[in-house]
């Protein structure tokens, strides 16, 4: 809002408020905190309410800050306290994308502010848990009494903890602190209350000393650390049955939907849950950690009475292999969310296409182990070999091409007015629409599986990635892949408004590419699709 005040100074009164200002801030920007130099940036500096005149801010100079022109018109909030506050959590979220190539998750943000330090001593007396801070030099004896769930049995009690003495665990909330974390920050911030408290656990079964892991209710945590609060209250569950913890929380993001996990993030716990089952199955019959002699199938024999969840857990632990495996080029270019518009593919694309293809969705006859030393192990294979696809598709299309700061936001309307987009980043958007990636990963598959059957070997196309590509295949992927990204279709705008104005569905790109028209007849390839011409190289 604009200041009365500002606009009656003079020149030469506006630059002494300027001084001053940058005095009182120490030579820094108000909202981002780096430094200011009068005479390099006398052109690029705003002068603003810290706390807006609407809502009832001072015009005066007790209430001007000094910030960068651009820090102050892109801010998050009018409030600049607030703006300063969520400024600190981009610089941290950009700090760890760039060493890390990850987001930062509750422990991250406690160790900025000091936290995670030190586990706790506990003791027991008759219905009391005590405990104290000694290391923070509070040597108060602190007790809380200990309450039993009725229906699970577990048993719990409730501190507030200095943030020193908080965790995160990251084994069954393998969640990362995402944008959303902006809302709830401002929410606290305007004084409303938190209603809901995070839980935790410790584990003082074979020692009294423990750390204490938080495993839900992060986020909260984490906005209340970004507003420099010291103490968190907890819910703490004592020697809890850990396997049970982290099913409920899958349970919890997945048939409960009571808590929004990403999918990428489900498969994850179901990943963790599977190798669970695994080292279970081995301690109750008796088996070395190295004894994998036995199968998938046998596995969910075993564990009868939730062969469904089972099967689900091994087919997320390939899902995950993929997922998260550090070669994967191409998850730099997926919205594991779904909700961003700077990358072209969402995870749940993924899924519905690579992962369905490809990944074997039944259970495996085979030991865990076999041709695990040969490197051929079926599960093995088949997760290198789709993240070697991921790669080639990834070096094709998106790697130096598509460019993550146009994104994906309105591209198809900012043709339709005449807007410039550049060619190779039209394709690659194009290209990973779910309805058209569908289909020419479709087509993928059938060229593995006629590869083999020219060479005579007979295959089970529902396990095509867990037979080993060879060289020759490899090339005919690429060339495919190349082949198909030069098509014209995907950098020509006058189809903007006709096939690509819209989502459309599987059926609708797989009539184009098989008859080169569009149901409606809009002509948009010279001739179908030739998947024998596509694997032929470019000259």
């Amino acid at each position: 809002m604009a200041s009365n005040y500002l606009s009656r100074l003079s020149p030469g009164e506006r630059e002494k408020l300027i001084r001053d200002l940058w005095e009182i801030q120490n030579g820094k920007c108000f909202i981002t905190e780096e430094n200011i130099d009068l005479e390099l940036h006398k052109s690029i500096l705003d002068i603003d309410h810290v706390i807006p005149s609407k809502l009832g801010g001072k015009d005066d100079p007790s209430n001007f800050a000094l910030t960068f022109a651009s820090a102050n018109r892109s801010k998050q909030a009018s409030d600049l306290k607030l703006a300063r506050i969520l400024h600190r959590f981009t610089k941290i979220q950009n700090e760890f994308k760039e060493k890390e190539d990850r987001s930062p998750n509750l422990d991250d943000i406690l160790k900025t502010k000091n936290g995670s330090k030190f586990s706790l001593k506990f003791r027991r007396e008759d219905n009391n848990i005590l405990y104290s801070l000694a290391q923070i030099s509070n040597t108060e004896i602190i007790k809380a009494p200990i309450h039993k769930d009725k229906l699970s049995g577990l048993e719990y009690f409730f501190a507030v903890l200095p943030i020193e003495f908080v965790f995160h665990d990251d084994k069954i909330n393998p969640r990362s602190i995402g944008n959303n974390i902006s809302k709830l920050i401002d929410e606290f911030y305007q004084g409303n209350p938190q209603l809901h408290i995070s839980l935790g656990w410790i584990d003082i079964k074979d020692n009294s000393e423990s750390k204490v892991k938080i495993f839900d209710g992060q986020h909260k945590a984490a906005a209340q650390v970004m507003l420099d609060v010291k103490e968190i209250p907890v819910r703490i569950f004592i020697n809890p049955n850990e396997d049970l913890i982290i099913l409920t929380n899958f349970r919890a993001g997945t048939v409960l939907r009571q808590v929004a996990f990403d999918k990428s993030v489900q498969r994850h716990l179901g990943n963790t849950l599977y190798y669970d089952r695994v080292k279970r199955y081995q301690d109750e019959l008796n088996l070395g950690d190295d004894n994998l002699n036995f199968s998938e199938r046998e596995l969910v024999n075993y564990f009868k009475g939730e062969s469904r969840e089972l099967k689900r857990y091994i087919l997320d632990s390939v899902r995950d292999g993929v997922t998260r495996n550090p070669e994967n080029k191409l998850m730099e270019f997926v919205d594991m969310g779904g909700r961003a518009k700077e990358k072209p593919i969402s995870y749940s694309s993924i899924e519905k296409t690579f992962y369905s293809f490809f990944i074997y969705q039944d259970l495996l006859e085979t030991p865990i182990s076999h041709k695990l030393e040969e490197g051929n192990n079926p599960r093995s294979l088949e997760k290198e070999q789709i993240v070697q696809l991921m790669n080639i598709i990834a070096e094709e299309i998106y790697i130096g091409k598509f460019d993550l700061e146009i994104g994906t936001s309105r591209l198809e309307s900012k043709i339709q007015n005449d807007g410039e987009i550049p060619m190779e980043h039209m394709r690659a958007y194009r290209m990973g629409k779910e309805e058209i990636m569908y289909n020419w990963l479709k087509y993928l598959s059938q060229i593995v599986q006629s590869h083999f059957i020219s060479l005579g070997h007979p295959v089970d196309e529902k396990k095509l990635f867990q037979y080993e590509f060879s060289e020759t295949l490899w090339n005919n992927i690429r060339n495919y892949i190349n082949n198909l990204s030069a098509l014209p279709l995907w950098t020509n705008n006058e189809l903007s408004n006709t096939v690509f104005g819209g989502k459309q569905n599987y059926q609708f790109w797989h009539t184009i590419f098989t008859t080169g028209s569009s149901p409606q007849g809009v002509k948009v390839l010279v001739q179908p699709l030739n998947l024998n011409q596509l694997q032929i190289p470019r000259s």
